[in-house]
């Protein structure tokens, strides 16, 4: 099999996501050498690949899913919000530019050259490619400069599926709607519909997936049953609250209240906890929740200060520090670690200065314009285990001198520290190794007077059957020969035009 095919949305959060990270776990199942692509991607989830590039946490589980290791060439292009007016673009890997949402706009026909030379690389080195777009196609707004959906399908000359979420309702409209929005050269890339979470009887649904054919040309390929529990690393907060698994018999739930903060960056640092039985974690900014939570998680954020002053305006600090001072557990991750100490220096991300902390940690961090990006492993030796993650982040930590540290790597280099029940670390993905999260579990545990029992099945496992559901999903219910069709044979000829009387805005 060689070929390639762009997944598209009728719009964010429809399960372009989930659809090309099953294809690409059903193409690998298959013994195809498959890699996942996805031109430009807007997201705060974000992981530090072998290679030390930065790209989107979705793009790194689908080449999990595809059996490889994340690169660069994956995701060319990931926007960060890291304001309220600015975010900032990470070019194969790397920072590349601080921009408003118009100048971003401006810096699309430099970055065009980017994506094709990224996607042509992997199509080189791989016998399929499975894109993913973003957002909608039929963003006619947006679509003179578009780089990752009917910009990229012209451009790379990709047949398109469209899929439509029908849980939403409205997803007959929707298909069709987004069809007519597009121009004629556009439509002739899409080569048809998939349709995402249906509940119920399909004897109900197939009437409408013959006239969506008839009145389109196009075929659906497949209706993806609604599951339930069904989670995998998101790329927004869209999809935060999940059933969580209960306690098992003779235990306790241990509540963990994580901060939703305004920027919060890689939440799914939080997804181990949520798949360890008895945990149940929930975001949240209710003071109550922060006082009576077993556990306090500060998550990561890609606009520390700000975030710090929205914390004050809503009286969490307060509860935070009075926490501390209770010996409740806390614990800070990345930027969460940062707004934890005394002072932050941040004349780079916000521009403010010097800032003064939560203080109940005892760290200074100031702001430099490189950006640490390594993947990291090492040891804690207050709970007696193993640990590793990955930095991302423009904040130097300097703990003060006799403060415990929490974790050493294995090059000797020390990151965070403790004082009390009060613990931050830089490392993202700490808490995916099974030995530091169960160890942390039941030092929570026994300082709250709960009975925890770890679970027994690795974090990594439980990923891996979960791709693996969403491998099933595409072999069990998408018409697969009419998908390996479409990628080994391109854009079908002959796909009819729907003719409106609005005049789309395509690309000259």
């Amino acid at each position: 099999m060689n070929g390639a095919i762009l997944v598209c949305g009728t719009h964010s959060d429809a399960g372009k996501s989930v659809v090309t990270t099953g294809i690409c776990r059903w193409l690998h199942r298959q013994g195809v050498s498959v890699a996942p692509f996805k031109a430009q991607n807007m997201a705060l989830n974000s992981v530090v690949a072998p290679d030390g590039s930065e790209i989107g946490r979705a793009q790194a589980v689908q080449a999990t899913a595809a059996g490889i290791e994340p690169e660069a060439a994956m995701n060319p292009i990931l926007i960060k919000p890291s304001g309220r007016r600015h975010s900032q673009v990470i070019v194969m890997g790397r920072p590349y530019a601080d921009a408003g949402s118009r100048s971003y706009q401006q810096l699309k026909h430099e970055l065009k050259p980017v994506v094709a030379t990224a996607l042509a690389d992997l199509r080189a080195r791989f016998d399929v490619v499975v894109c993913e777009g973003a957002g909608s196609p039929a963003e006619i707004n947006l679509r003179h400069a578009d780089l990752t959906n009917m910009g990229l399908a012209r451009e790379a000359g990709l047949p398109v599926l469209v899929v439509g979420d029908i849980d939403r309702g409205g997803v007959f409209a929707s298909l069709f709607g987004t069809l007519a929005l597009l121009c004629a050269e556009d439509q002739a890339h899409v080569a048809g519909f998939l349709i995402n979470k249906f509940r119920g009887d399909a004897s109900i649904l197939a009437p409408g997936l013959t006239q969506i054919e008839e009145l389109t040309g196009r075929p659906t390929l497949g209706v993806l049953p609604h599951v339930a529990d069904l989670w995998m690393d998101v790329e927004d907060s869209l999809a935060l609250e999940a059933p969580r698994p209960e306690a098992p018999a003779g235990a306790d739930t241990l509540d963990v209240a994580v901060l939703r903060l305004r920027w919060m960056s890689n939440f799914t640092d939080l997804d181990a906890l949520s798949a360890e039985p008895g945990v149940r974690v929930r975001f949240t900014r209710s003071i109550a929740d922060v006082e009576r939570a077993d556990l306090l998680v500060v998550p990561g954020t890609k606009a520390t200060v700000e975030d710090l002053g929205l914390l004050r305006d809503a009286g969490l600090d307060r509860a935070i520090v009075a926490r501390a001072a209770a010996g409740a557990p806390i614990l800070g991750i990345c930027g969460g670690y940062q707004l934890l100490g005394d002072h932050i220096v941040d004349d780079v991300e916000s521009g403010r200065g010097s800032v003064e902390g939560l203080g109940v940690l005892p760290v200074v961090t100031t702001f430099e314009r490189d950006k640490v990006l390594r993947r990291r492993s090492g040891r804690c030796a207050w709970l007696d285990a193993p640990a590793g993650g990955y930095e991302i982040r423009h904040g130097r930590v300097a703990v003060r001198d006799g403060t415990e540290q929490l974790l050493v790597a294995d090059d000797g280099e020390p990151d965070g520290c403790r004082a009390g029940s009060v613990a931050g670390t830089s490392w993202h993905g700490a808490l995916e190794h099974d030995d530091f999260r169960r160890a942390l579990l039941r030092d929570v545990a026994a300082r709250r007077g709960r009975r925890f029992l770890p679970g027994t099945t690795a974090f990594s496992a439980a990923r891996a059957a979960r791709l693996d559901v969403l491998g099933d999903l595409i072999g069990e219910h998408v018409d697969t020969r009419r998908l390996t069709g479409l990628i080994e044979g391109g854009v079908p000829a002959g796909l009819p035009t729907i003719q409106t009387e609005v005049r789309p805005c395509c690309a000259s």
